[in-house]
């Protein structure tokens, strides 16, 4: 799908959406092209290619689709804090750490981050510095984060390098 950051490849595993990849080059780093089967008309692809269109368009501030997320314990209860977070808002990687009990965790939060295969559903990027400024977001595109935060009306500041 072609949308306001460039190319997304979404991946359905038992009829649960389990990955969206930004870019070609993640899309083939991360999955066995071998394992997976190209469908042009898949019903939960396109149902979530549409929720995603709406996302961009502004009409849509949540998803309702059938995930599948593989990680481990610390993981997943990041990414469950990672869906509380409401749309237009922001959480630092610390208030993550400290909402999972584990306070001091934060570069373990920015990992299980990183290891998240449903970015935007599963919104890492409403994750920012405790100082309120843009971090590392889908191999360092800070950009991505900058304009998914803007098309939701987040308020912070870039990251100054």
């Amino acid at each position: 799908m072609e949308s306001e950051i460039g190319t997304l490849f979404l991946v359905a595993e038992n009829n649960l959406l389990s990955a969206i990849h930004m870019g070609e080059q993640d899309f083939f780093k991360h999955e066995d092209i071998d394992m997976l089967t190209r469908e042009d008309r898949h019903d939960l692809l396109q149902d979530a290619i549409n929720q995603l269109r709406e996302y961009f368009g502004g009409a849509r501030r949540s998803f309702t689709l059938p995930t599948k997320t593989s990680g481990t314990e610390f993981q997943q209860k990041v990414w469950e804090q990672l869906q509380l977070i409401p749309f237009g808002s922001t959480k630092s990687y610390q208030d993550i750490a400290e909402g999972v009990g584990s306070p001091r965790a934060v570069r373990a939060v920015g990992q299980a981050n990183k290891a998240n295969r449903l970015p935007i559903i599963i919104p890492c990027h409403r994750v920012i510095g405790k100082n309120r400024t843009l971090t590392g977001y889908a191999g360092s595109r800070t950009d991505i984060k900058d304009l998914l935060l803007r098309l939701e009306g987040a308020g912070f500041k870039q990251e100054r390098l």
